[in-house]
């Protein structure tokens, strides 16, 4: 018994080492939120990682001076192995750090948990790029949004830069920084045109990481931006993923010191389904009740909410009259200054073609729904900067 207590007093004792021996702040400086399995593949051959090492690169909107990552498996339905996992600024020669939990380099996450890695010492400005490799030992179904990653076969000590990029669901929901401030940090929640679904694989393209590098240049390390986007996502149904709804304590408000949420959803509401015959969407009346919702649960938690209008999709797959129409007035509403919103951005007006307003400039969509690279290059340059707390100096 005396051993097993000195062996436990000596873990215990390490385990604390590792914490941050004095008080910073904790923020997060990269999310993905939390997606069911989107089941691709087969149910003979389903897309999973297996006996494999994936590396993720994360473009981190804050510096830092130690980091902890979190992994996610709230949504899997199996417990989720981790044989290993390091950390490294991304193409440096410096060697890679281990990532442990609670001292232990290898972890089972239950099912619909999530755990939070030891704090690994590494000082990082903001805009660096962190290379997270993990190695996963049993077949794995992540359910974590889809991002850029890299995959090999078997354990490797590393991933090297010539894999090609893999477009796929991983386990990483969050990276927290620990830094001496607390900035002001910004949640982007939306859903596929906030995720940057159709930004160039791994240019770091979407609107909010975009949003990210013009407040660094503004006002340096003083607002972080994260991206809670998710393809497909819904205010106020359920669709490939939990609607916004449902998933914003898990997605916004359990991230820590948020100061600020911009509300940038509900074309998949509005849309038909697509079915035979169509269902038809969402109308303005639900539509009003789930976004003040939002507002109202946010400003409950000290946190501000910013709305976002709802872009044209005209020319597109499921463009109707009705939908359209329930668009316009949404936006209206937004617009008109009862909406219990803190401030907008009004990214209709941004995007839209002067000549055609309900449609997208052919020369920044290629599906009249989604912006291309430059599109998203204007969302991010038509925001008010000081909506976000940043007033240059």
């Amino acid at each position: 018994m005396l051993r097993w207590t000195t062996a436990l007093s000596i873990a215990l004792a390490t385990s604390a080492a590792a914490l941050p021996a004095h008080a910073q702040v904790w923020v997060p400086a990269w999310t993905a939120s939390p997606a069911p399995d989107r089941q691709d593949g087969t149910p003979e051959a389903p897309v999973q990682f297996a006996h494999q090492t994936v590396r993720q690169d994360m473009r981190l909107a804050s510096s830092a001076t130690a980091l902890r990552f979190r992994i996610s498996n709230e949504l899997g339905d199996a417990p989720l192995t981790i044989g290993g996992a390091s950390a490294q600024r991304t193409g440096t020669a410096t060697p890679a750090k281990l990532v442990t939990f609670n001292g232990r380099s290898d972890v089972v996450v239950p099912v619909g948990a999530a755990l939070l890695s030891d704090p690994v010492a590494m000082t990082v400005p903001a805009l660096a790029d962190v290379s997270l490799t993990v190695y996963f030992p049993e077949p794995t179904k992540p359910a974590v949004r889809r991002t850029a990653l890299r995959i090999v076969d078997g354990r490797q000590a590393e991933v090297g830069d010539k894999v090609k990029l893999a477009y796929r669901q991983n386990v990483v929901s969050a990276v927290l920084a620990e830094r001496a401030t607390t900035p002001v940090v910004v949640v982007a929640l939306g859903d596929s045109i906030t995720e940057g679904a159709t930004a160039t694989r791994g240019s770091n393209g979407d609107w909010p990481a975009l949003l990210s590098a013009r407040l660094q240049q503004a006002c340096p390390d003083r607002v972080v931006v994260v991206n809670a986007g998710i393809s497909g996502n819904k205010v106020m149904d359920h669709g490939r993923s939990h609607s916004a709804l449902a998933r914003l304590d898990r997605d916004v408000i359990a991230l820590p010191h948020v100061s600020k949420v911009i509300v940038f959803e509900g074309i998949n509401d509005i849309r038909h389904d697509g079915g035979t015959p169509p269902k038809a969407g969402r109308n303005a009346e639900d539509m009003v009740l789930g976004y003040r919702q939002i507002a109202e649960r946010l400003h409950g938690n000290g946190i501000g909410a910013i709305a976002a209008t709802i872009t044209p999709f005209g020319g597109s797959d499921r463009y109707e009259p009705t939908a359209a129409a329930t668009r316009t007035q949404l936006n209206s509403w937004m617009r008109g200054g009862r909406s219990g919103y803190d401030g907008l951005i009004d990214f209709d007006q941004i995007l839209r073609d002067p000549a055609n307003p309900e449609n997208l400039p052919e020369d920044i969509t290629r599906d009249h729904l989604h912006p291309n690279d430059e599109g998203y290059r204007r969302m991010a340059e038509g925001i008010d900067l000081g909506l976000l707390g940043c007033k240059a100096r």
